[in-house]
């Protein structure tokens, strides 16, 4: 079975940032970047898109069950959340005063860490 292939585009949004799911069955929720799937173009996002898991028993879970779980969502159904206003923006690079390149809030202008 051959893997769906996707075009790859410059992608804005790091592990760590704060986002908002703007589409999809987790719209309105808040989270955390906690992984970034370059080539699927996805992201998992804290608290978002949750999924369950049935599991076998093992060593780690001696049980296993159902486990809730993030699943990925594509890039495009997110939005960064802006550092200064808490509302969502989209995302520009730009050299900074030290010469490197950064990326910045286009509402705000406020640099991204």
């Amino acid at each position: 079975m051959a893997q769906k292939t996707t075009t790859t585009h410059k992608i804005k949004i790091k592990k760590g940032d704060l986002v908002k799911v703007i589409a999809g069955n987790s719209k309105g929720v808040q989270g955390k970047v906690l992984q970034i799937l370059v080539d699927a173009n996805r992201a998992i996002v804290e608290g978002a898109n949750i999924v369950k898991k049935h599991t076998k028993p093992s060593a780690a879970n001696p049980n296993g069950g159902i486990i809730e779980k993030e699943a990925a969502i594509n890039i495009s159904n997110l939005a960064l959340i802006d550092p200064k206003t808490g509302e969502t923006t989209r995302i520009g690079r730009k050299v900074n005063a030290d010469g490197k390149i950064v990326r910045y809030a286009k509402k705000s202008g406020e640099e991204i860490k």
